[in-house]
């Protein structure tokens, strides 16, 4: 079942975030159904139960575990405090294999650090870590590869980390972050994805959370700014939020219901308004010029 809800918090003198919360289900030829077969879900006041859990607490000025084990893009193993000590760090907590939120996470984190002069690895460092702990090294180097080209500085290679590792190491740093995510089946029964929300952190060099930043989409600025607060070891302040659920999957229906669809719908009918009314003001003005030329 497809459900949007928006949730809209006060806003504080710290500004707005957005943050959306996924379930994302892999696209299948096999899973397609024909238009008129997508039907929507009942409507509801109230986000899913599911979502509940799906949060993000903001816990700033709280240190995150560094001797959390992982391994990184190579496979080599690390720990978290391997990344601090120098330089303030981005976190994100993502999945690689997410075909939703997490790229639009990454492409967004990426185009807004193009236009921030500071430099990944000199500067700061950018720790990616999966919530999937199926996830593998190789799978991670992918997209190390994928996103260190698009960022079109290969010099910076060595500021960015994709991290895999196991559930207690895992749960460990999500519940420091605050980070809430629920582990969900897939349209197979599968347990192989997430419902999950956006977000990214900036932590001092001594590994405490300085700022979060919210969505999808950040400012250059403000995250400059959230830099060079971090790399002095300052904190922010917590932002509000305006939380938007925007996909859902309901295995007990196995199928997917999608907004897209109304939202054709809608544009369909406004389309069809639209030409309607021209084409009726259009044959009014044609009648009046015709029985203008008529009397003269």
């Amino acid at each position: 079942m497809f459900r949007l809800v928006t949730m809209r918090a006060r806003m504080t003198a710290a500004g707005a975030g957005l943050a959306l919360a996924c379930l994302v289900v892999p696209a299948a030829r096999g899973q397609v159904s024909g238009y008129g077969d997508k039907r929507m879900g009942e409507v509801s006041d109230h986000p899913p139960t599911i979502l509940n859990k799906v949060t993000i607490t903001q816990k700033l000025n709280t240190g995150i575990p560094l001797d959390g084990e992982f391994r990184d893009e190579t496979g080599k193993a690390v720990r978290l405090g391997d990344y601090f000590g120098e330089r303030p760090v981005i976190l994100s907590l993502v999945y690689y294999q997410c075909k939703i939120v997490c790229p639009e996470e990454i492409d967004g984190l990426v185009g807004a650090l193009e236009m921030v002069k500071f430099a990944p690895g000199k500067d700061f460092d950018v720790v990616f870590v999966s919530i999937d702990p199926s996830e593998t090294p190789e799978i991670a180097a992918r997209e190390k590869a994928l996103y260190v080209k698009r960022y079109g500085r290969p010099e910076t290679a060595s500021g960015w980390h994709f991290l895999t590792g196991q559930q207690p190491a895992i749960n460990a740093l999500a519940n420091a972050v605050g980070f809430g995510y629920v582990r969900v089946p897939g349209p197979d029964g599968m347990m192989n994805q997430f419902a999950h929300a956006s977000a990214i952190e900036i932590l001092t060099p001594q590994g405490k959370l300085s700022q979060y930043y919210l969505g999808v989409e950040y400012s250059p600025n403000d995250l400059r700014l959230g830099l060079v607060d971090a790399s002095a070891g300052r904190i922010g302040t917590p932002v509000d939020a305006i939380l938007t659920y925007c996909y859902r999957y309901d295995p007990q229906l196995n199928r997917h219901s999608l907004v897209v669809a109304r939202v054709v719908q809608l544009g369909g009918l406004i389309t069809v308004f639209s030409l309607g009314s021209y084409m009726t003001v259009m044959f009014r003005r044609d009648l009046k010029r015709d029985g203008k030329n008529a009397n003269g």
